[in-house]
């Protein structure tokens, strides 16, 4: 399993098409992903799940990955946020 927290910086934070560009991206992948906010945790390759956590900008969420490229996968996930889902 692998882990890493992340700040959302991008103005409109994780909802419409960033999230669906962040659902696009954890779907490469084999590993299992989860975004977690505060308690609660949610797959990360489900649109719906994602919204449902209402991430905004500034919001801390801790992305975690369990399988064979668990690694790559939170990398790329956490890229994708640090450039602002190449907006």
């Amino acid at each position: 399993m692998y882990t890493q927290e992340i700040t959302v910086q991008n103005e409109v934070g994780l909802h419409a098409r960033p999230a669906t560009y962040f659902i696009q991206k954890a779907n490469e992948f084999k590993s299992g992903i989860w975004v977690e906010k505060e308690e609660r945790r949610v797959n990360a390759k489900s649109l719906l799940g994602v919204l449902s956590l209402g991430i905004v900008k500034g919001t801390n969420i801790t992305l975690i990955a369990d399988g064979s490229d668990e690694k790559e996968a939170v990398d790329a996930l956490v890229s994708l946020i640090q450039n602002n889902f190449g907006e």
